[in-house]
């Protein structure tokens, strides 16, 4: 601390330089976070998931339906204890860019069977009993201002047409990892609404089981049963359906590692080649620090201390924007990523990576500064 006060001065000597190089540092440390938030937001999807929860969906692909009449066959499989279904419904409200996700539910037992999905019970009754209301989550209700009783229009994309829903609930979640950027509506209002054809189509049925160890044998009976019918059934475990879900879209965690190691180490390169420059330019004042008796240790600490406050000021400015400017945007990628929030863990996990490339930026000019020989020095200089 006693040089705090030198190393800010020989900063301040070259401001374009420290601006440039906090800058770098910053923008790599927020595109850090961006990435590594990506990761997190999937990881909260499958803890978020129940392990006494099944899916079951059409074995060929989701866009597929299953009929209604299934319903009443699943809830006989030996070990189903509940159920539920429901239909994305792939809409936005009044601009294509204004997505978050909704589901056309089964109301009676969406919420017993989601028992993380919180709602005071005047307005669980409220939404039970109006045909056309819907609940919508805390930080859906935050991002667009809505509130209980406002009408809400929802274009519909998958299902075309206007849709109008009366908000009659605004849900929290039972834990941070449950999406609170979802909104939830009558799947009889949709269904009673859809032409020929269209009708007594589910989507996704979801099970539940009285153990997470019957998961297999139950999977194995659902799909058994409906192994020969023209709509064949793949039921797994609701953890295992968000991994395939995720696992759609390639081997997202190693990619965004990569790429995130990747701008990290240039930056951290640019950061090297900056303190040296620095470094190679204060040959003559190092070599008079020396004669008024610093020590080579401290030369060395002063040096390394410049590129460890520089990485550190980056790094700060960088986590802090990133967790910033998500938590105040609301940012869901049009509700593919309901849980994209900066978590204090990555903003550690951040600064620790700004301590590290600073001590590794700072070692080589540090190591330079203190093996300099006064009297060459001089001599160089003349």
């Amino acid at each position: 601390m006693k040089y705090l006060g030198l190393i800010f001065a020989n900063l301040m000597r070259s401001k374009r330089r420290t601006f440039l190089t906090v800058f770098s540092i910053a923008i790599a440390l927020f595109l850090f976070c961006t990435l590594r938030t990506v990761i997190t937001s999937f990881e909260a999807s499958l803890r978020a998931s129940q392990a006494t929860r099944l899916v079951v969906r059409h074995a060929a692909s989701l866009v597929f339906p299953l009929p209604l009449a299934y319903r009443e066959r699943l809830s006989r499989v030996p070990g189903v204890t509940g159920i539920s279904y429901g239909n994305w419904f792939g809409g936005f409200y009044q601009d294509p860019k204004n997505q978050f996700a909704q589901f056309a539910m089964d109301v009676p037992t969406l919420l017993d069977l989601f028992p993380e999905v919180i709602l005071p019970a005047g307005q669980a009754e409220a939404f039970r009993s109006e045909r056309t209301a819907c609940i919508i989550g805390a930080a859906l209700a935050r991002k667009y201002g809505w509130k209980l009783g406002d009408q809400i229009p929802i274009m519909g994309t998958i299902f075309p047409g206007e849709w109008r829903f009366v908000v009659r609930g605004i849900y929290t979640g039972q834990t941070k990892d449950v999406d609170e950027n979802t909104l939830f509506f009558h799947w009889d209002y949709l269904n009673e609404s859809l032409p020929e054809g269209r009708k007594s189509l589910v989507g996704i049925y979801w099970l539940r089981i009285a153990s997470p160890d019957l998961a297999a044998s139950v999977s194995g009976r659902v799909d058994a049963l409906f192994e020969n019918s023209p709509q064949p059934t793949k039921t797994e475990t609701e953890k295992a359906f968000q991994a395939g879900f995720i696992s759609m879209i390639g081997n997202v965690q190693l990619l965004l590692t990569i790429i995130g190691s990747a701008i990290v180490f240039a930056i951290m390169l640019v950061t090297i080649n900056t303190m040296m420059m620095a470094a190679r330019e204060r040959t003559t004042e190092i070599a008079v620090l020396k004669t008024l008796g610093f020590s080579d240790g401290l030369i060395l600490r002063l040096v390394g201390g410049e590129a460890l406050f520089l990485s550190l000021l980056g790094g700060g400015l960088g986590c802090g924007l990133a967790a910033l400017v998500f938590r105040e945007s609301d940012f869901t990628g049009g509700g593919f990523f309901p849980n994209f929030r900066v978590l204090p863990e990555t903003v550690l996990l951040g600064l620790v990576l700004a301590a590290l490339m600073g001590l590794l930026s700072g070692v080589a000019p540090a190591v330079q500064a203190a093996r300099l020989q006064v009297a060459s020095a001089l001599r160089r200089v003349a």
